[in-house]
């Protein structure tokens, strides 16, 4: 999800302890957009802990699972094994893919990947004339609250601004991307997805989870403080009595790789 080259922030067993939501949510990802066919072979670019990769391979002849983190790739490696199905630790700016995959699929992924043009030209190389792309990603306005909360919270510190890991596009952003690089768009969702993180800690374990990397410049005692504020200034938004509540914005594509 990140490049190789810089720290590995990511922990398979807390991604799928605490953020099971971002791959469950994203099922009919799978079968509605997807719709792996039995004879295909299929890229996952960006699998993760491999939840997702595993349920395409019980459809498709034969699954490839790449993401960045090696945390992540292990955690996979570990526990889905399958004869049509393998993992490896790869950068997606560097896809070294020549027309082999009738289909690449990516979820919660590419939102990691800027800048995205060199990521969607490897995609197409990667794909047989003709071939799909199915992606969900974080669109424009994801996770503003979370983000303006932490943003505040240092100001407030006297820290300077630390610059967000994620690109969320538009639509209209996305489409122009896919275009540049071959690709025919033939269906684009923007929606809005509120999800739980579950339990009194969740939008600590969320900033710890995915915002590792954005924090990293602080020392421990600066990082708690921030969080902790983050977290006082997004509470009334985001707190429903029980659980957090993000505010997640999700961006769906279907693409072809023009012949």
């Amino acid at each position: 999800m990140t490049n190789p080259t810089t720290a590995d922030y990511w922990s398979a067993e807390q991604y799928r302890g605490r953020h099971a939501f971002v791959y469950e949510a994203s099922r009919d990802l799978v079968t509605d957009w997807l719709s792996p066919q039995p004879d295909e072979r299929i890229l996952d670019l960006g699998c993760g802990t491999g939840e997702l990769t595993a349920q395409i391979a019980q459809a498709a002849g034969h699954v490839h699972g790449i993401d960045a983190s090696a945390q992540m790739i292990a955690g996979a490696q570990a526990k889905h094994v399958r004869d049509n199905l393998s993992f490896e630790v790869q950068d997606a700016h560097r896809l070294p893919y020549r027309s082999g995959f009738g289909a690449v699929f990516s979820n919660a992924a590419l939102h990691w990947m800027a800048p995205l043009g060199g990521v969607f030209s490897g995609v197409a190389r990667s794909l047989i004339p003709g071939g799909r792309l199915a992606l969900e990603m974080g669109g424009a306005g994801n996770v503003l609250v979370v983000r303006e909360s932490v943003e505040q919270a240092l100001s407030e510190a006297g820290l300077p601004a630390l610059k967000h890991p994620w690109m969320f596009p538009s639509p209209g952003e996305l489409a122009t991307l896919l275009e540049a690089a071959g690709f025919t768009v033939r269906r684009l969702h923007l929606f809005e997805r509120p999800s739980v993180l579950v339990g009194a800690d969740g939008f600590r374990a969320w900033l710890e989870g995915f915002g590792s990397g954005w924090l990293a410049p602080l020392t421990p005692k600066q990082r708690s403080a921030v969080i902790r504020r983050a977290e006082e200034l997004a509470r009334p938004e985001l707190w429903n009595g029980t659980d957090w509540v993000a505010d997640y914005v999700r961006l769906r594509a279907l693409a072809l790789r023009g012949v």
